[in-house]
């Protein structure tokens, strides 16, 4: 399964980089407006501009599923030790019936037989 997702990762990475350097064209970005009709705007290459709003919009969504992900691994650490807890006997060892002791018995002399 670790191959499949290196594999995955290194063909987003590629069309990543296909795109960008298709569009390495420049445009104006508008970003603030200011008094009157003008704007705050930077020349950034289209690539880039892609980029940066993709991972914007990624990054929500990234830190929700990591968030959701931390909680149920709590939980599912939190039902295992509850588990755990439950299943360990207790301390308390049952009773065990004592075995009586173990008598000595001597063997018999033999009788004098003449």
């Amino acid at each position: 399964m670790h191959i499949v997702r290196t594999v995955l990762w290194v063909a987003i990475t590629a069309i990543l980089v296909a795109f960008i350097v298709m569009n390495w064209t420049w445009v104006d970005v508008n970003f603030w407006p200011l008094d009157g009709a003008n704007y705050m705007h930077f020349q950034w290459p289209v690539g880039f501009v892609a980029l940066v709003f993709f991972v914007l919009g990624m990054a929500p969504v990234w830190l929700y599923l990591r968030a959701m992900r931390w909680r149920l691994q709590r939980r599912i650490a939190s039902l295992e030790n509850s588990l755990r807890a439950n299943s360990v006997p207790s301390s308390v060892p049952a009773t065990v019936p004592e075995a009586s002791p173990v008598t000595h018995l001597s063997t018999p002399e033999p009788s004098p037989e003449s």
